[in-house]
């Protein structure tokens, strides 16, 4: 993705550079052939309620946009209007009181890197073209989100618009049933969001990562050894494993261990990843790594060259799992035996969340997750590869509790994103604060328009 530039305006469905406008909104590079009849790029509240006016006036449903980092292109409907919000990208940052305003448009990479300056730091997204306001909406898996907790429980205010075109601000004291909508909901939100109020960090004082890479033939013996050590793992290590065709170092189908890790000492934090060195199946990896100094910024950037392209076709899906690991080796093994070439990969996060979050939308998560990332360059080849994640997670949803609204694919795969009873006062609060049914639900809801 790349940073809009110079101010935005209205393109209208038939108009030169219409086409061109709405696919530029999408990080996925596939073109699903969607087109709402009217794409707003908005730089303003202003802009915003207008766009609003003119859909309730139509009748038109309403589809928004921040970054465009949704595998699933979840705002691409046909039809309606298609309100970009990527130019509302400000930051303004308080640092004695350890605050920082930002419009939803806003990268978090651009976060990170104002936040440096002051040694704050807020637990941003894991790649640098992820804008704040789908990645909070949905929950927020970011840098640090295992010590400090999801991105959105450090969200303490919302400024937004309704369905109706009113003005209001939410917190935990001001409309404090929208704010507990806002904290989870992800593309389901009712109301456009203008701007967040964040709780920010003192910035941890190093930061590093510590890699090991196998090949494909020990999966089994890694994921066990992943499994039995994971709960035991510091909460300031976000450990995670990739299956890749072409694992870095190897140039071959492996697995690759990360353990990014956030500490306030180099001393804490070569202890955190100690349980690297000390594993019992060290002498099967193809390499260690020491621990290596970095950055947030540099991790995620790094991420981004090697595993998430730009100009990417992209097929996603996931699952949350609490499953003994020995009823998911074939699951594994059959995503690392079919999947498509690189930087396709798999992902397997040893999450383990905390007994308690706060009372929010955000309601569904497991000790461990898994997401499916298919990747390709031509449209030719998407008859091949365009269901592989969602087919592979299928084969193993018996053994989910659910999906993470991030990796979605809800329009090929309906599934549980968060509790029940969560679910149920979404949907009225969905009823009570847009009547209508203008904003568009998540895809795949049976009551939901195309």
């Amino acid at each position: 993705m790349k940073r809009p530039k110079g101010k935005g305006r209205i393109w209208r469905r038939g108009e030169q550079g219409f086409d061109k406008a709405v696919l530029a909104t999408s990080f996925n590079a596939r073109d699903s052939g969607a087109r709402p009849d009217l794409l707003v790029e908005a730089n303003s509240a202003e802009d915003v309620q207008s766009a609003l006016l003119q859909a309730r006036e139509k009748g038109w449903q309403v589809s928004i946009v921040s970054g465009g980092h949704s595998w699933a292109q979840n705002h691409l409907r046909e039809g309606g209007l298609l309100l970009s919000m990527a130019r509302i990208n400000q930051i303004e940052i308080d640092p004695q009181a350890g605050i920082a305003k930002v419009g939803p448009g806003c990268w978090g990479l651009d976060l990170d890197c104002a936040l440096k300056k002051h040694k704050l730091f807020f637990p941003i997204a894991h790649a640098p073209d992820v804008a704040l306001g789908g990645f909070l909406l949905q929950g927020g898996f970011g840098w640090g989100s295992r010590d400090l907790g999801l991105a959105t429980q450090s969200v303490i205010g919302i400024d937004l618009v309704l369905a109706d075109g009113s003005r209001i601000h939410a917190s935990k004291s001001e409309n404090a049933d929208i704010f507990w909508a806002a904290r989870g909901s992800g593309p389901g939100f009712f109301a456009v969001v203008l701007r967040y109020h964040l709780r920010l960090h003192p910035r941890p004082k190093f930061t590093g990562m510590k890699v090991q890479v196998f090949r494909q033939e020990h999966l089994d013996d890694v994921f066990r050894w992943a499994d039995d050590v994971g709960a035991s793992v510091a909460r300031s290590v976000e450990f995670q494993m990739l299956i890749t065709p072409k694992a870095m170092g190897i140039f071959k189908p492996g697995i690759e261990v990360f353990a990014p890790v956030l500490a306030n000492s180099w001393k804490k934090a070569r202890e955190a990843v100690r349980f690297i060195n000390d594993s019992p199946i060290r002498k099967l990896a193809s390499f260690t790594t020491p621990l290596i100094p970095s950055s947030t910024s540099i991790l995620s950037q790094t991420a981004n060259i090697t595993h998430f392209p730009p100009d990417v076709r992209w097929c996603a899906d996931n699952i949350w799992t609490d499953a003994p690991i020995d009823d998911l080796l074939h699951g594994l093994n059959a995503i690392a035996d079919t999947m498509p070439p690189a930087p396709s990969h798999a992902l397997w996060l040893n999450w383990h969340p905390p007994r308690e979050r706060p009372d929010m939308a955000f309601s569904l998560e497991a000790n461990r997750y898994l997401a499916a990332y298919g990747e390709w360059k031509h449209a030719a080849d998407d008859h091949k590869y365009e269901n592989w994640a969602t087919e592979r997670m299928t084969a193993m949803q018996d053994h989910a509790v659910g999906i993470q609204l991030a990796d979605e694919n809800l329009g090929k795969r309906p599934a549980r994103f968060m509790k029940d009873e969560n679910l149920a006062r979404l949907d009225s609060l969905r009823a009570k604060y847009d009547p209508s049914g203008m904003f568009r639900p998540w895809m795949g809801r049976p009551d939901q328009a195309n």
